[in-house]
């Protein structure tokens, strides 16, 4: 997938259909805004099976929107080629985190570097919380979180 010269990340979240497909959108804007988007690879991805071949939650398109971001995911489960294919696995929370570093161990050539997102926060706040039960505010609180860490994550990668 990868091409030579190119980096890459795959955001992850439990279903794809909410935090991840916000911070892959956030993701790829920024590195097109800064002129580097031909030089990643860029995409989104879910621990479980749930919703894959579903669009992005409404809520969350809405939100992105509302900050002049388009998205046309369709929601997919994370395989086996994705620990060969990125450098980088960035999820939301413990529980992605616990289930990447599992499927990870079942994959000989695992290169990728599995981390939270949050990591790069610099306000330090590590878990990005999954909006689904909650309001359009808890998707702006995702959208804020996923500003912040793409922000340093593409600081350190640029």
């Amino acid at each position: 997938m990868a091409t030579t010269g190119s980096k890459s990340a795959l955001f992850v979240c439990l279903g794809n259909i909410c935090r991840s497909p916000i911070a892959e959108a956030v993701f790829r804007k920024m590195a097109t805004d800064a002129g580097v988007v031909d030089k990643w690879v860029i995409d989104s991805a879910a621990t479980s099976d749930w919703n894959i071949g579903n669009s992005p939650d409404d809520r969350g398109l809405a939100c992105l929107r509302k900050h002049g971001i388009q998205s046309s995911h369709s929601a997919r489960q994370v395989t086996k080629d994705d620990f060969m294919d990125f450098d980088y696995i960035l999820c939301m929370d413990e529980s992605n985190m616990s289930e990447l570093n599992r499927k990870a161990k079942a994959v000989k050539n695992s290169s990728a570097k599995v981390e939270l997102l949050g990591s790069y926060d610099p306000e330090k706040q590590l878990i990005i919380n999954d909006p689904y039960y909650g309001s359009d505010d808890d998707f702006e609180k995702v959208y804020e979180q996923c500003v912040r860490c793409c922000t340093a994550f593409l600081k350190m990668n640029s």
